[in-house]
């Protein structure tokens, strides 16, 4: 099948992906599709749909090289930073994502970051192991009655609040300036009104916000200046809603005690980073939402919503849903799309 051949009603449907999927998933898409995978980049053109990664940088170009086959674009998880939107629209292109799957399983890993900081966990370990019992007794500090500033108050900054406000004690700040304020008194925190006031009483600020043009750089050197000194920076959003360079400075000159980080600009992380070599800094590979529960809930809830699609039906989360009207109405006059 050519580039720009539409789909053919004698051809079964092809799905392609960069991800190995879980066999439950893969094998809810095999009942209506084929699967390509990336080891096969040529099946791209011509497939109806495809669940990427973060990796897959989903600009107008890779569109046009799918073809005008391609019903659909499906991120397991809530971040579709790497997919160009408006392209997407513009081609009729729906975008697909499972904002409630990895919601849990990231929302622990902030606060296991911000525990593991506060309880020298790494540092303890890591000197336990170099240089004996004496030299690893480190002084960890209690969360409880600490202020928590968190940016983004959607499904995992919710749950965060939760977790720190009930669970450990902790006075918890927001700031969302697009969050109702009945989310606020639900979870008995304060609002913040804007990021300033949030900033300067936050001895931990964790970040839970999209990346979008607006929150691109949202936390540079200004930004940091005004957390309290010794405050905590934790991050499982995106790499790119924090200078970095700005973030080692504030880290190498004691400004901010320490960070704990799942997210980085670039990804991966290059060897020589300089982060690499912080001893104030908890790194993991941005595995935050990567538990078996996690996953399970990403890959099964992607291969649903394909599955929804392929059989006429609307997917329960779409980004941009003024692409719908003219992709199901296209959908709909292949027959045999919706018979597995």
């Amino acid at each position: 099948m050519s580039n720009g051949d539409s789909l053919s009603t004698s051809q079964r449907p092809r799905i392609w992906t960069d991800i190995h999927l879980l066999p439950e998933a893969a094998a809810l898409l095999k009942t209506y599709a084929d699967i390509a995978t990336d080891s096969d980049p040529e099946a791209l053109p011509g497939s109806v749909a495809a669940i990427i990664s973060s990796l897959v940088n989903a600009n107008g170009a890779w569109m046009d090289r799918a073809g005008s086959t391609l019903l659909a674009i499906a991120r397991p998880g809530i971040g579709v930073d790497n997919i160009d939107i408006a392209a997407a629209t513009a081609r009729g292109i729906l975008v697909i994502n499972t904002p409630d799957g990895p919601t849990e399983s990231t929302a622990e890993h902030a606060v296991a970051l911000l525990l593991a900081l506060a309880k020298q966990v790494v540092a303890a370990d890591r000197r336990l192991r170099e240089e004996g019992w004496s030299a690893a007794r480190l002084r960890g500090v209690e969360v409880r009655g600490k202020t928590l500033g968190i940016v983004g108050l959607g499904r995992i900054g919710r749950r965060v609040a939760q977790i720190c406000r009930q669970g450990l004690g902790m006075r918890v700040v927001a700031y969302d300036p697009l969050a109702p304020v009945d989310a606020f008194t639900a979870l008995d925190i304060v609002r913040a009104e804007t990021l300033d006031n949030l900033l300067i009483q936050s001895q931990v600020l964790t970040l839970h916000c999209a990346l979008t043009p607006e929150t691109q750089g949202l936390i540079g050197a200004r930004e940091l200046a005004l957390l309290p000194q010794g405050a905590w920076l934790i991050n499982v959003s995106r790499g790119a809603v924090v200078d970095q360079e700005a973030l080692i400075d504030a880290l190498t000159t004691g400004r901010l005690a320490g960070a704990g980080l799942d997210v980085f600009n670039p990804e991966p992380l290059p060897d020589n980073h300089p982060l690499l070599r912080l001893p104030n800094v908890i790194l993991t590979p941005h595995i935050a939402s990567f538990t078996d529960d996690g996953v399970r809930a990403m890959h099964y809830g992607a291969a649903e919503q394909i599955v929804c699609l392929l059989r006429g039906e609307q997917p329960l989360h779409i980004v941009n849903p003024e692409a719908l009207p003219g992709r199901l109405s296209r959908m709909n006059a292949t027959q045999t799309i919706a018979d597995p």
